[in-house]
């Protein structure tokens, strides 16, 4: 494996000592994956060169005008942008949920924290709403490189929190969004389907484009438990003992359904919808936000 490959690994960066380190490295392997197969083609977009100035960081001077010039030049991103951004991730009970990995809650966390750095090294603006049944943290977007530190700190600090009321969450912040931009929604939908739909509708009323990431455990998908077991709720806190390989075909079914239903809606509703489990690769889900950031420009 490519050296920059193993920083999309979930449970590599999970073993990082801070949520900064872990950012960094995911975006810096990302970009440097940009150049290959399967990104051929896309990259960040700088807009000029400035000369190198006295503290600047000498990783950002660009050696190939060096070479041509023999001059020191550093590469300045984008500096005007049109597109500001809400990170809205889930930090509900059912978030809290790992099969023995890392919780879809840290897979969120992670996630959140390398789309603020692409985004933040882009110039674009950036804000993070947490929410459970209610809304437990709002940052408004800015596009300062030193607000990436409170966000940062706000994902180091999430802890899954109580029951899911994600429908009343997203009428609630699509009424406070005003200027339209990117929602970015990071969750499980453990909530009412039908319910989460007429929430994102909402944005999209507002003319907001909407990028889905639904984020479930393995063992939540193909159930592939070996022996009977009692399953507890992480919100009600209500039991079941079952026999997990008399359930098993038709609780496959019902998962499968529950993730059609999402996909068939966001396809409809012009959302886009990207499934993710908690082993899979955080460079895909960059990408994602990358061809919507290029449709959206």
């Amino acid at each position: 494996m490519e050296e920059y490959k193993k920083y999309f690994n979930p449970e590599v960066i999970s073993r990082l000592s801070n949520m900064e380190l872990k950012a960094r490295l995911v975006v810096e392997g990302f970009i440097t994956g940009l150049h290959k197969s399967p990104y051929h083609g896309f990259s960040v977009e700088f807009a000029e060169h400035r000369q190198y100035m006295p503290g600047d960081e000498i990783k950002r001077i660009d050696w190939k005008v060096y070479g041509k010039t023999d001059r020191f030049y550093i590469k300045e991103y984008e500096e005007e942008t049109n597109l500001k951004s809400y990170i809205l991730l889930d930090r509900s009970g059912s978030m809290g949920y790992t099969s023995g990995g890392i919780t879809k809650l840290e897979y969120g966390c992670y996630l959140s924290a390398a789309l603020t750095y692409l985004m933040l090294i882009q110039r674009d603006s950036v804000g993070l709403v947490t929410f459970d049944n209610k809304i437990r943290k709002y940052l408004t977007p800015r596009s300062v490189k030193s607000y990436l530190y409170q966000i940062l700190r706000e994902l180091q600090n999430t802890e899954s929190g109580e029951t899911t009321d994600v429908s009343i969450i997203l009428h609630n912040i699509a009424d406070r969004i005003k200027r339209r931009g990117l929602i970015i929604l990071i969750s499980d939908l453990m909530d009412e389907p039908e319910k989460v739909i007429k929430g994102l509708k909402h944005f999209r009323h507002r003319q907001h484009e909407l990028l889905l990431f639904h984020i479930l455990d393995p063992l939540e998908v193909d159930f592939s438990f070996s022996k009977d077991a009692i399953f507890k709720d992480m919100e009600s806190s209500e039991e079941i003992n079952t026999q997990t390989w008399h359930i098993r075909n038709e609780y496959r079914k019902q998962v499968k359904e529950f993730i059609s239903y999402y996909k068939k809606e966001c396809r409809e509703n012009r959302i886009d919808y990207i499934f993710m489990d908690t082993r899979e690769g955080f460079d895909h889900a960059l990408f994602n936000y990358l061809i919507k950031r290029k449709r959206m420009r």
